[in-house]
């Protein structure tokens, strides 16, 4: 597990190269960007964030998984937060726990 920013660790599996773990952190860090960020976070990095996680993981399954413990962990949700992309254009800015 690698820690954050905000003191949680990030869900992250034992057998993924370093490549594979730049690209989903990645991900969690734009998701955190986009609650914690005045500014929010911009709609296309976010969703390109996302294109590069969804390589390393290709299950919806797993996905979900992953999905759940970044979210437990954070308070963050990333469905709901690339679902938000997704609908809309410009900067992304989520409310959330934190």
């Amino acid at each position: 597990m690698t820690q954050s920013s905000s003191n949680y660790e990030y869900p992250l599996q034992a057998d993924w190269s370093t490549a594979d773990i730049v690209a989903v952190t990645t991900l969690y860090q734009r998701v955190e960007d986009a609650y914690e960020l005045n500014q929010g976070v911009p709609a296309e990095v976010l969703l390109a964030a996302y294109r590069e996680f969804q390589k390393v993981v290709p299950q919806k399954f797993e996905e979900k998984q992953l999905g759940r413990e970044f979210e437990q962990a954070s308070g963050y949700s990333i469905y709901r937060t690339v679902k938000q992309a997704r609908e809309q254009k410009g900067r992304i800015r989520m409310k959330g726990v934190h």
